[in-house]
């Protein structure tokens, strides 16, 4: 119930910034302006923060841990805004796998259901192995490994917001991991198989979704 006041609280307003700002992003986006690129998505992104502060994510643990995963996956957003500096896009990935490293310690302390997290087990198996074979030869040889951990730690993570789910936790939990995970399968499509803007018109709109689900949890659990 408690949960539930904190909900009744929450403003709508982050949730509207985020949803405009991701229109305008998927239309700088398409238009390949760069400058509309560093306009839109760092708002977007705070907008993401800015619901998980609404959300009550400083008043527990659980909460700062997601909020500390939303900032970190904020790093991961601005540093994949350059598509020519390698450097720089291992910085986001690296960013991006501390956001998960920061959910999964979230939903550890949350009661975990042993089925939920078998069955969140075995589809993140199937799913992401199918994802490396895809891949394939796609992926530069100094990528192979690194890609592959972070396909590890996505997959725990997931593995655990299935667990939390089952065990009677919001749904937003695993709804919001494993749009999270989907949608990291567009920017591996766009950066190692065929760059295109139907990668990310699918795949932001998705991230930004998956992002606002977990934002909201603080205020569920």
């Amino acid at each position: 119930m408690a949960g539930s006041g904190i909900l009744a609280g929450m403003s709508p307003i982050p949730y509207v910034v985020c949803a405009v700002a991701v229109a305008g992003l998927l239309v700088a986006e398409y238009r390949g302006s760069r400058l509309g690129l560093w306009i839109t998505k760092p708002v977007a992104s705070l907008a993401f923060i800015w619901a998980g502060l609404e959300a009550g994510a400083l008043e527990s643990s659980y909460g700062l841990w997601i909020l500390l995963g939303l900032v970190l996956c904020l790093a991961g957003d601005l540093l994949l805004i350059p598509h020519d500096r390698p450097n720089v896009f291992r910085a986001g990935v690296f960013a991006f796998l501390a956001g998960h490293v920061a959910y999964s310690a979230a939903f550890l302390g949350r009661p975990l259901d042993p089925t939920g997290l078998a069955a969140g087990a075995v589809l993140l198996a199937v799913v992401l192995g199918g994802v490396l074979l895809w891949l394939g030869r796609s992926l530069p040889g100094e990528m192979v490994w690194p890609v592959r951990v972070y396909m590890v730690v996505i997959g725990v993570m997931s593995t655990l917001a299935c667990g939390v789910t089952a065990a009677g936790g919001p749904w937003a939990v695993a709804a919001g991991a494993l749009a999270f995970t989907a949608s990291d399968v567009s920017v591996a499509r766009d950066r190692f198989v065929e760059r295109g803007f139907v990668n990310r018109a699918w795949g932001l709109p998705l991230y930004y979704a998956s992002q606002l689900l977990i934002a909201s949890t603080p205020a569920l659990v």
